[in-house]
């Protein structure tokens, strides 16, 4: 839970700093953070994805073309369930709480509460990070925690500007944060990732791989690269372990 732990982490921090100050960043400052965040997402999406792509050339090209027919499969299946709409749909909701919050309305705690749970919970990156964190781990036990480590620090900015607009209580909404995420990578650390290790290493293998790839088209995304809707994509995580038992 190690990633869990930082992204609560950074959502309290950025409370608090943003409690401190009285103004948002330098538009310096937001370029070094906009290009650091690019920059890290597609390395460590990469990274991830090189870590579980190993063999002869021939076993190369099989894991590559199981990850890409994953994320094919998957967004074909995200679409037809209409994850990215949901998804706009509860930024949606949590964009109108923002927009109709006033700074002497009685409902602003619970406001600010629920608006920053539901805009960081509902993050595509901080789905996946939990599920890295929970099934990516190295040979000394410690997951892949990287992508929530980044999710940490953009969670953070952003919570410089609602506690502006909330007040210090947003800073409560790291705790629903760790609960979300904490369950999921304990799920998959404790039933998923043995289950996938003990029947075919390959089938962890491509989900971890497939993971890396969502990762690194985080850092497309805020670099403006394409608009790529994330969320269709999750399905992708339960279709390539799929894929790889079917392509043994």
């Amino acid at each position: 839970m190690t990633g869990a732990i930082l992204n609560a982490a950074g959502i309290f921090l950025g409370g608090i700093i943003g409690v401190m100050r009285t103004g948002p960043l330098a538009p310096q400052s937001q370029a070094f953070f906009k290009l650091a965040l690019g920059v890290f997402s597609i390395f460590f999406g990469l990274r991830l994805t090189w870590l579980n792509i190993n063999g002869s050339a021939t076993q190369i090209f099989k894991q590559i073309a199981i990850v890409l027919l994953a994320m094919m499969l998957g967004k074909g299946l995200g679409a037809l369930m209409r994850f990215q709409k949901a998804s706009n749909h509860i930024g949606q909701y949590a964009r109108r709480l923002i927009e109709n919050t006033k700074q002497d309305d009685p409902h602003r705690f619970i406001n600010g509460l629920n608006a920053c749970a539901i805009l960081f919970c509902a993050s595509p990156l901080g789905i996946v990070g939990a599920i890295t964190d929970g099934l990516a781990v190295n040979a000394s036990g410690q997951g892949y925690f990287y992508p929530l480590a980044l999710k940490a620090v953009m969670d953070g900015l952003a919570m410089l500007g609602f506690v502006l607009l909330f007040g210090g209580g947003a800073t409560l909404s790291a705790f629903p944060v760790l609960i979300f995420q904490g369950i999921i990578t304990l799920a998959c650390s404790l039933y998923v990732e043995p289950y996938l290790r003990t029947h075919n290493l390959l089938m962890l293998q491509a989900t971890n791989a497939t993971a890396g790839i969502l990762v690194c088209s985080v850092g497309l995304v805020i670099f403006e690269v394409r608009r790529i809707e994330l969320a269709d994509y999750l399905p992708s995580l339960a279709v390539a372990p799929l894929m790889a038992w079917i392509w043994k």
